[in-house]
Formats: structure tokens, sequence, C-alpha cells
């Protein structure tokens, strides 16, 4: 391996270091859970805007009306008549940890409860109208139609004012994760109704599981005639105050296709107008409640004597399968809903690498061996570069002798020590470039499969064999529970002792590493020796709280990078010698 090779791969393996020590030494703070009864009681802002725009006015002290009941194949939950809110709502498959007996997600929490999340379909109100000439946040809506709210059984709502002016709000839902919200409007009254609807998320303070961790995005997220906005809770807490709304917010206007929500890890709700809907996008935060809220303002319905109009929206609100919401994107016509899921700067290869992980997954049935077999993949797709790269490893490692005779002729003079390698290289037909190309491929594949096992919930729970039940998590192994064998759990990935006592692939990972190391040649620089010799350990022991599905792959990584090398550079006139990192030129016949 060259000078220049060296470098990139010890730059790296440096960078990867720091960024393992700064997050295990700085992890994120735990946000602080706000008390639920004092959310509720927190007063509006001065000057906030008008009680159907903001949630839980008069909500307070209000007889409880029923609850319609929301059963489908993959959610359970209930609609509040009071205000035709959809808060409670729970995720069938999907529990909050893999011990048995953990309850389902619960993904929708109405006002009051710890972490309230919900959403709400109003009006507000046009010229010569007012705020109670319109459906609010406590308004009682009555049931007209339906009696619960299932795929093929669709449920209304109704509401009329002191002028004849009745308001609807029909509900549908399909067999996954998505609600069709249709507000209708009819007028019996003498005059213009002038009405505007609205679809509105909000969220009672930071969720308490928030891992602001830089790789994945976890916050508000919009898309606007094809622009994607991603914006974490810190971002919208510091946006300017808009004269509009009065608070700290921002306003997109939309002119044809979009959509905006709130989106978690794995989870996410969302506002889905109609495509081709021109709407304004409005996302904000309001201070004095600790409330965040996102929102979807559709134009104003002008609605004459005797006449009726209508609109209708979608909302989201589940997991973020990949199959579900590129299925909604090709369906709907939802643009970009794929990118729901954070593919991060290196999309054009994550996007292929978790389709390509998704269909292999889909034949086998385990994802770690899927990881394995998506690893063999990749490594046969850059077995050409790999073959120059490692022939040219080869070549050079013959040479190392007569490097280090040059070295000690040139003593300290760098100059004549490069002019003599250039030229010996030049001799021995050997590119000392060689070996960089597949490296430099390496690096981005690398943390793009790393992204992939991180942010999607594909990942969330899998299962590979015996203890290795949730690939998205560390190593349930560890030397205080022998690896598995005894029934207690590994010590806490934040722990110091799991940065000792670390699992069985940690440790395999430092195996596979060391091995691959002692097929290159030898640094000539002392400093790079020490860091060369440690390196795998060092990675062994950092990298213990890293997902195992990481791990794993950059053990099949490792694994067949070596077993390739080897057989490789055996090829081409080097037989490596493991132990002694000795290599002895095979006689030619």
């Amino acid at each position: 391996m060259d000078e220049q090779n060296r470098n990139l791969l010890l730059a790296f393996a440096l960078s990867l270091f720091v960024l393992v020590a700064w997050m295990w030494m700085f992890p994120p703070p735990e946000p602080t859970p706000q008390d639920p009864a004092e959310v509720a009681e927190l007063p509006l802002a001065e000057g906030a805007e008008a009680p159907a725009m903001v949630e839980g006015i008069g909500a307070d002290g209000l007889p409880e009306l029923p609850r319609i009941d929301i059963d489908t194949p993959r959610l359970v939950g209930t609609i509040n008549l009071r205000g035709g809110r959809i808060d409670d709502l729970a995720l069938r498959d999907y529990r909050e940890t893999v011990d048995e007996g953990s309850g389902i997600v619960h993904l929708l929490k109405p006002e009051g409860s710890r972490e309230a999340f919900y959403a709400l379909h109003g009006w507000r109100p046009g010229r010569d109208m007012d705020w109670d000439d319109v459906p609010g946040a406590s308004t009682p809506w009555e049931l007209v139609e339906g009696t619960r709210l299932a795929p093929g059984s669709h449920v209304t709502l109704a509401w009329t004012n002191d002028q004849g002016v009745r308001f609807t709000q029909r509900y549908d839902v399909d067999e996954n994760f998505m609600f069709t919200i249709t507000q209708g409007v009819e007028n019996t009254s003498d005059s213009t109704a002038r009405v505007a609807p609205y679809g509105l998320l909000s969220r009672h303070g930071e969720p308490s599981d928030l891992e602001n961790f830089f790789i994945s995005h976890e916050g508000f997220i919009e898309v606007a005639d094809g622009k994607l906005n991603e914006d974490k809770y810190k971002a919208v807490r510091d946006f300017r105050v808009h004269e509009r709304e009065n608070t700290n917010a921002r306003v997109t206007d939309v002119a044809e296709n979009g959509w905006l929500g709130i989106s978690d890890k794995y989870w996410m709700a969302t506002l889905v107008p109609q495509p081709g809907q021109a709407f304004s996008a409005v996302s904000r935060y309001i201070p004095s409640r600790d409330v965040y809220q996102t929102r979807a303002d559709l134009p104003t319905l002008v609605v004459g004597p005797g006449e009726s109009d209508q609109v209708q929206t979608m909302f989201f609100a589940g997991a973020k399968e990949w199959s579900i919401i590129r299925a909604y994107e090709r369906d709907s016509g939802i643009e970009r809903f794929i990118d729901a899921i954070d593919w991060g700067w290196f999309f054009f290869l994550t996007k292929p690498i978790f389709a390509t992980l998704y269909f292999i997954n889909g034949i086998i049935g385990n994802m770690g061996w899927s990881i394995i077999t998506l690893t063999l993949l990749i490594k046969a797709i850059l077995l050409p570069l790999a073959w120059k790269s490692y022939v040219s490893m080869a070549k050079m490692k013959e040479l190392q002798p007569e490097m280090m005779a040059l070295k000690e002729r040139a003593g300290d003079d760098r100059q004549m020590m490069q002019q003599e390698m250039m030229k010996l290289y030049k001799e021995k037909k050997v590119n000392p470039a060689a070996g960089c190309l597949p490296i430099l491929l390496q690096i981005p594949i690398f943390f793009s499969l790393y992204k992939v096992i991180f942010v999607t919930i594909d990942l969330r729970h899998a299962q590979w064999f015996g203890v290795f039940n949730d690939l998205s998590a560390p190593d349930p192994t560890s030397v205080m529970n022998l690896f598995g064998l005894l029934p207690w759990a590994a010590p806490h990935p934040e722990s110091i002792l799991a940065m000792v006592f670390i699992g069985i692939l940690p440790i395999l990972l430092g195996v596979s590493m060391w091995l691959q190391m002692k097929l290159n040649p030898t640094p000539t620089e002392p400093i790079q020796q020490a860091v060369m010799m440690w390196m795998p350990w060092i990675f062994m022991f950092m990298l213990g709280w890293f997902a195992s599905g990481l791990v794993l792959y950059w053990i099949a990584n490792n694994v067949i990078t070596f077993t390739q090398q080897y057989l490789i550079m055996s090829m081409n006139g080097s037989r490596p010698d493991i132990l002694g990192n000795i290599f002895t030129k095979k006689k030619k016949t």
C-alpha cells in the first residue's frame, strides 16, 4: 500500500474514530417531559390567532363526548367528537420493544395526555363571517352516518351554525395508514358563505424518545412543488415571528403539489392535499404553550344561498414503510412521498441499496442473511476494480525490501526518496494509485448502508438468529452474559461497561480487520505502523454499541475482502503468510 493510499485509509479511520468518540462522550441530552396538566392550562400567547386555528381552546371543563372507533387491519383508535379530532391512534403491527408483552406503538394521543399529538380539520371564516359561524377546535360534532371507521365503512360528522350553514366531515380509511377527509359545506341561509378549510397537526413539546442524531431527521417535513424542506424542532423554534401567524412561523405557498407533516424516526403524520390543489403550508411554534404545529390552509370556498361545495384531503398516520409510501406516491400521485424516509446526501446510493436489500429479504426472509447476501453482491460488482487494486498491492508488497533499502540510502532527503520511488515504480510497472479507487468507493457505500440500517423501519426489531432479535440495536451479547448463553442482558450501550465487556460481533469485527490489515504492506513510518497495528482493536471496542446490522455488514465485508485479496495476490505471484506478514515469491514454472 503506497503512502497516498495509506493516508487515505488513515484519514477515513481517524474521522470515524473521532465521530464515534464524540457521540459517546457527548450524547444528546434527554428532553424533560412537560407536565400534561401544565400544558393544558397554559394561556394563549398575546395576540394569538382565532380559536379554530389553535388547539384546545375551550376544551377544558367541557363534558366528554362519545368517541368513534377506528378499527383497521393495521390501526386501532378513536375519533373525538369534540373538534372532530383524530387524537387516539396506535399501530397494531409494531411494539415498543422486543420484550414479550410490550405494548403496541401509540402514535397519536389526545390533548391533556403526556406528549399529546393529534390531527384536526376545520374551517376559517371569510368576509362577513365570524369565528362563531364556523366549527372550531372544541365544537361538539354530531355523528350522522356510520358507527365505526374501517376500510369500506366511513363515518360522517355534521354541525350547523345559527345562520343555517351546515358543515360536514366525512372520514374514510384504507387498509394501511391513509385517511381521506372530505370537508363539505351546505348553505341554506340567505347570504353567501365564505369559508376556508384547513388541516392541522399539533404536537405538545418534543417527543421524549427524540434522538437528535445528525444522521436521522426527526421533526417537520414538507414538499412544496418538488422542493423538500426538513426542519428539526430547534430550527422551528428559531423561526422568525411571522406577521400573519403572530408567532414563530414559516409560510410556504404551494402552487400545485405538496404535502407536510411531522416525522419521527420510524413513524410520521402528514397532511396531503389532493395533487393539483394549491394551498399554504404553515410550520410554527407557539412558545407560551410549547406547541409545534404544521397546517395546510386551502383556498376559500364561496358558497351562495342554496349551494354546496366540498374539498378532499388525505391524512397519513403510520409507519414509514418503503413499500407502502412508495405505493401512495405512485398510485395517489403524492410527489416525493418516498422522501419521507431520510435517505441523506448519498440518496443516489441509499435508495438503490435499500431497494436491493428489500428485494433480497423478500426472497430470504431473514434480514441478517440478507445483509450478508447484499455484501456479497456489492463485492461482486466491485470485483473488477478490486482485482486491479489487489494486483497492485501484491506488486507493492514485493517491492518492500527495495523500498526499505531506498529509505536507508536517502536518509532524510525526502526529494531523493520520492524521485527514486517513482523511478522504481516505472521500472517495475507499478501504479501506486491503483489501490485507491476501491477504498474511495467503499467509503460512500459504507455510509450509505449505515444510513439504510439506521433509518429504515425494516431493520427495526429485525431478527437474525438466537439472541440477535433486533438488527437496529447494538449487539445483545457480552462477556458478562457469556455471549448470550446466560439469561441476563448485556450492559447498556451508553454505559462504560459496554465499552469494556463487548459482544461477539465487535470481537469478530476486530479480528477480521486485523486479518485484512495483515495482507497490506507494512507502513514505513513508525507512527503509521502504530496506528495500523492498534486500529482494529480500537474499533472493536468503540463500535460495540453500533447497530448490530451495521457491524454484521462490516464483518462480512472484511471477510469477503480478505478472501478476495488473499486469492488474487496468491494468483499473481505472492502467497501471504498471515501470522508473520511475510510474502514469499512463488517460483514460476
